[in-house]
């Protein structure tokens, strides 16, 4: 066992390192783990029933300055702390929406690997129809359906984005599954379901590490795409999306209104895929020197 620790730790520090020589990734680290503190510590940042909800009209449509970075909105509150609130939500429904999409898709891709034959069939049929749809489409109408919350915005995206992870993990068990490991396993009694869970899936990793990396960014665009349309977060609450909608109409008199929810966007979905990209490539053991 300590001899496998080693190993493990080893091939963690060696990955590290790897990814310590792709700058591009390590800023895209270094912007995440600022957005995920500023998204911890918000409340401390900026005080969010003050700041964030509470309207101002006497400083409303006000310009960047030193009272407010990023100016105040059409109803006076600070653009600054609503941006921070937001990213909050947009981190949350991500990780979150993420988890459910590698949970359910992500054990429907095992088995399917992992039995094959009719088995193999029928999840990956049904996953075909879901990938048939385009999966903003397929969110809108889950949504539309089941109510316009928080809760219901995470369940669409994940559900849309269940069937990628199926395809990725199924791939990943296919290539795993007939190894001397796995034929051991199952010579000593080793149950399927614990072969999947404790002896292919955690062999599997680097795919699925890569795959939720830059799934998180396509939750982020989804639900500020939700919230643009006005099916994600309401108001009062902060959403980048939702934030980009309302200022949309103040855009030649008030451009600071669209232009800093886009930058919080466009730099965390930028962030993400950079991250994602040099966690491939220190994963990936063909690029091994």
């Amino acid at each position: 066992m300590s001899a496998e620790r080693t190993k493990k730790r080893s091939m963690a520090v060696e990955i590290w390192q790897r990814l310590l020589r792709n700058k591009m990734a390590m800023l895209g680290l270094v912007i995440l783990v600022a957005l995920a503190l500023s998204a911890v510590f918000a409340d401390v940042i900026a005080d969010y029933d003050t700041k964030v909800v509470a309207q101002n009209i006497s400083e409303r449509l006000q310009g960047p300055s030193a009272a407010h970075w990023f100016g105040t909105d059409e109803f006076g509150r600070d653009i600054f702390a609503r941006i921070v609130h937001g990213g909050r939500v947009s981190l949350v429904v991500g990780l979150i929406s993420v988890s459910v999409s590698l949970l359910v898709g992500g054990s429907l891709g095992a088995f399917a690997g992992f039995y094959g034959g009719r088995v193999d069939n029928v999840i990956m049929r049904v996953m075909d129809v879901f990938l048939a749809v385009p999966s903003i489409l397929l969110a809108i109408t889950i949504v539309a359906a089941l109510g316009t919350n928080l809760v219901n915005v995470m369940l669409a995206i994940g559900v849309s984005n269940t069937p990628n992870f199926a395809r990725i993990v199924r791939a990943a068990v296919m290539g795993v599954k007939d190894q001397e490991f796995v034929e051991s396993a199952r010579a000593i009694g080793t149950s399927n379901t614990e072969i999947i869970f404790r002896e292919i899936l955690p062999n599997c990793m680097a795919p699925i590490i890569v795959q939720s990396t830059l799934s998180v960014a396509s939750a982020i665009l989804s639900t500020a795409s939700l919230s643009f349309i006005g099916l994600g977060v309401q108001p009062p609450d902060p959403e980048w999306g939702a934030m980009l909608s309302s200022g949309r109409n103040f855009l030649r008199d008030a451009m600071h209104l669209t232009l800093f929810p886009g930058l919080a966007i466009v730099v965390t979905i930028l962030a993400l895929n950079l991250l994602g990209d040099g966690l491939r490539d220190a994963l990936d053991p063909r690029l091994k020197q």
